[in-house]
């Protein structure tokens, strides 16, 4: 069920608030193109300074437009464990399909916290869990180890891999078996993470480029890595430009762009450079026949 290209959805804003006409357009747009799933609130979608009451509506516009066409993992992390559970809990009864859960950033947690902290939420919903493993946002890094003991409760079924290890989805196979759900985090090495068994990606770029990086998972979970890599050579140029500063500020402007929503970014994030915008622009050049521009 959580398999192949899912977006990382933006969270448009107009003069400061959420624009939820055009969020609800993006997903339609989203599922036309052909996109696997949708993840909302993410770190892509700014969760960082959405209030708790827009965190929550996001969701409920996000499952609403989406109307069980495609799964809906709804972002619920935090490094509160009670917050993290009230996220989940609404994500549950707003009707989303699965959870997407961070390890809890700057507070530091050992191993046995990190166990301590997802168990936790684990029993407080009934939905599926998928891990957020991302060292470089929030230092701490989840062992395989303690994936594998978390893999063992029943509804903690996956992990998004943010660490750009090509090693890990070996040693997470090992700890947490065959049938735990490998996702990548890194749009560029997505295709390579598959190659090594991994079965998707949650993607910024398929903000972006929807159909095409539909059509790159599905030729990986084809097994036609010829036709993945080719798509991969095409999207390379657009995936470095949306990671030249620190995202969503790049992906927002593309969106701006493509004309799906504003640029609006809140603070601390700024509108993306002159320098970011000059390399998005010749990315957005370099696929204009695909993208239909």
């Amino acid at each position: 069920m959580f398999r192949g290209a899912i977006t990382a959805l933006i969270t448009p804003f107009k003069n400061g608030a959420l624009d939820e006409a055009a969020l609800q357009s993006l997903v339609e747009w989203q599922i036309g193109e052909g996109v696997h799933g949708l993840v909302p609130v993410g770190t892509t979608g700014e969760s960082p300074t959405l209030s708790h009451a827009e965190h929550e509506r996001v969701v409920d516009l996000v499952v609403e437009a989406a109307a069980k066409r495609v799964p809906i993992i709804a972002g619920a992390g935090s490094n509160a464990t009670a917050e993290a559970i009230a996220f989940t809990q609404h994500a549950e009864a707003a009707g989303a399909d699965a959870v997407l859960h961070v390890t809890p950033y700057y507070n530091k947690p050992t191993q046995e916290g990190l166990f301590a902290h997802f168990e936790a939420i684990a029993q407080a919903t009934a939905l599926p869990i998928i891990l957020y493993n991302i060292p470089g946002r929030s230092i701490v890094d989840m062992t395989p180890q303690t994936m594998g003991r978390l893999a063992q409760i029943d509804n903690i079924v996956g992990v998004k891999d943010a660490t750009a290890d090509m090693a890990r989805v070996a040693q997470q196979a090992e700890t947490c078996g065959a049938d735990f759900i490998q996702l990548s985090g890194e749009d560029a090495s997505a295709v390579d993470f598959n190659r090594a068994g991994g079965v998707g990606v949650i993607s910024v770029c398929a903000n972006v480029a929807p159909a095409m990086c539909a059509a790159m998972q599905q030729a990986t979970l084809d097994g036609d890595f010829d036709t993945a890599d080719a798509l991969l050579a095409k999207l390379l140029p657009l995936m470095d430009a949306l990671f030249c500063e620190t995202s969503p500020s790049p992906v927002k402007y593309a969106m701006a762009k493509l004309g799906k929503c504003d640029e609006e970014i809140r603070l601390p994030m700024l509108p993306a450079s002159r320098m970011a915008r000059d390399k998005i622009d010749a990315a957005l050049d370099g696929l204009s026949g695909a993208l239909g521009l």
